[in-house]
C-alpha cells in the first residue's frame, strides 16, 4: 500500500515556475514507477510525465517537452515536477500517481495509487 499526497500547486503568471512534489508513505516508493497527471475542467484526465523506479525511464507530453521536468529521489520517498514558462492552457488539477511496472505508462488505468491533487492555475 502506497498513499501519496500532491504538494505545491498555486497561482501563477504565464511564464511563471512552480514545481510540484508527491510525498509517498511506505517502504518501498522505489518499486514504483510514478506519473503526472492533469486534469481540467470538463476534459479527461491526461499524462504530464513520467519516470520509472530507477529514473532511467523519463517521458514528457509534446505539450511539456523543454519546459517541465520530473524527477525523484527515493531516498526521501518524494517526487517532483518542476514546471517552467508556464502557459495558461496548463491550467488543471494535478495528480501524482504510481504503479508497479518498470516502464512509464501514459494511460491513466495502469497506475493504482492516486495522490489527492493539487490545483495549478496560470493566469494570462
Amino acid at each position: 500500500q502506497v498513499q501519496l499526497v500532491d504538494s505545491g500547486g498555486g497561482l501563477v503568471q504565464a511564464g511563471g515556475s512552480l514545481r510540484l512534489s508527491c510525498a509517498a508513505s511506505g517502504r518501498t516508493f522505489s518499486a514504483y514507477t510514478m506519473g503526472w497527471f492533469r486534469q481540467a475542467p470538463g476534459k479527461e484526465r491526461e499524462f504530464v510525465a513520467g519516470i520509472s523506479w530507477s529514473g532511467g525511464d523519463i517521458y514528457y507530453r509534446d505539450a511539456v517537452k523543454g519546459r517541465f521536468t520530473i524527477s525523484r529521489v527515493n531516498a526521501k520517498n518524494t517526487a517532483y515536477l518542476q514546471m517552467n514558462s508556464l502557459k495558461p492552457e496548463g491550467t488543471a488539477v494535478y495528480y501524482c500517481a504510481a504503479h508497479k511496472g518498470l516502464r512509464v505508462e501514459v494511460l491513466a488505468p495502469w497506475y493504482i495509487y492516486w495522490g489527492q491533487g493539487t490545483q495549478v492555475t496560470v493566469s494570462p
